[in-house]
């Protein structure tokens, strides 16, 4: 049997800019999401903004000059060497890039449009080319010297965990010895106005599963893993895939799509819904979400498996949330955790009676072993849904 192991993981969120930082913050409940008016102006509201300097991109071509690929690049950072030595190892065109995002270089443009209103004219450094989907991906390639296959799923909240299945398939169809794989996403006005206009930003921190949440914060962020067939800690055991197109911006009440990629993820993975030791919601705090996703978790999992949502310590960050979730599910199944310490849940505490009672994850709480499978959720406009389940293999 293939496995699709994960060797090396690089992060970039509000909550630090390298794994050993956002692990401290995350097992301290420490939320990195904090209120400014950096894409709302005249409007404060809380952001999950990464704040540490990133990486210089003077050096990529102009058309690649995006805040989006310098978040690419500070995860890279963490991780280069082992992708070096893959690239050393297996050749150039043997090693993809297939990663997520919904943002891409749009914060350039505005930028850019902002420059025009004053000055009358499109600053010259301005490229159309910053807000192709497929930039950070390209942007890698370049970096890396890869002529390998090199693209980018853009299906909203869902694209970095449909880039991290189309990573394991090009293992598995031998068109790829070794893939860079993740999502990143930058944060613009854009995306906080038009989530805005759906009344989806709540003016205080999120509060998943809180009889008192009324929405999402946005953040930013990059997360990125070296997947190869080399043995590792953790492997990618299973993933599953849905659309059901019940609603351009609203879920599916039912989860029949929901629970389709969940199912799938178990079944490629060969395992029951008994075997997860943990689960990473979606967890986005908006009335619908938390209310289809505990329903399904409940049906399908029971209500005695322990589950959290790590949206507020990084806010929800679009495209790239599926790989950021997936990485804070890969820092909790190192060898450095054997006591199986879980992601806490952010909220009040102020349950809501009409949801399902599901195990919520208290802070310090821990398995008492070390977690070996666990399943993290995501959930997107239009109806895209996606499931990763993650295993220890020692």
């Amino acid at each position: 049997m293939l496995n699709f192991y994960l060797n090396a993981c690089g992060i970039v969120c509000a909550m630090g800019d390298s794994p050993a930082q956002v692990k401290a913050r995350l097992y301290a409940g420490e939320t990195g999401v904090a209120a400014t008016d950096s894409c709302s102006p005249g409007r404060e509201l809380p952001l999950g903004r990464v704040r540490t300097e990133l990486p210089s991109v003077a050096h990529l071509p102009p058309s690649q000059r995006s805040r989006n690929n310098a978040l690419a690049l500070a995860a890279l950072a963490q991780i280069r060497p082992a992708v070096d030595a893959a690239i050393a190892r297996y050749g150039a065109d043997r090693v993809g890039v297939v990663l997520g995002t919904s943002t891409s270089g749009i914060g350039e443009t505005e930028l850019a449009i902002a420059r025009q209103i004053a000055d009358g004219a499109l600053p010259p450094d301005f490229y159309y080319g910053h807000q192709e989907m497929g930039s950070p991906a390209e942007m890698l390639a370049w970096e890396l010297g890869l002529t390998g296959p090199a693209y980018v799923h853009s299906s909203a909240c869902s694209s970095s965990a449909k880039a991290m299945a189309g990573a394991a398939r090009l293992i598995k169809m031998g068109l790829c010895d070794a893939v860079l794989t993740g999502g990143a996403d930058s944060l613009c006005a854009f995306t906080v106005a038009g989530f805005g206009a759906l009344d989806s930003v709540s003016a205080a921190q999120c509060n998943p599963m809180s009889a008192n949440r009324d929405g999402i914060n946005i953040g930013e962020g990059a997360a990125l893993f070296l997947m190869t067939s080399e043995p590792a800690t953790v492997a990618l055991l299973g993933w599953g895939e849905s659309s059901d197109g019940h609603h351009m911006s609203a879920p599916d009440p039912a989860g029949v799509g929901a629970r389709l990629a969940m199912t799938q993820a178990l079944e490629r993975a060969g395992v029951t819904a008994a075997q997860i030791d943990y689960i990473n919601m979606h967890g986005t705090a908006t009335r619908q979400n938390d209310a289809m996703e505990s329903a399904t978790i409940a049906a399908l999992f029971g209500l005695e498996v322990p589950v959290s949502s790590t949206k507020p310590f990084t806010g929800h960050t679009l495209g790239a949330a599926a790989a950021i979730e997936a990485a804070l599910c890969w820092l909790a199944m190192q060898d450095d955790n054997p006591q199986g310490l879980l992601p806490p849940h952010l909220w009040d505490g102020v349950a809501d009676p009409a949801l399902p009672a599901l195990k919520l994850v208290a802070r310090g709480a821990a398995l008492g072993r070390p977690l070996r499978r666990v399943l993290s959720s995501s959930f997107a406009f239009g109806g895209s849904n996606a499931a990763l389940l993650l295993g220890r293999t020692a």
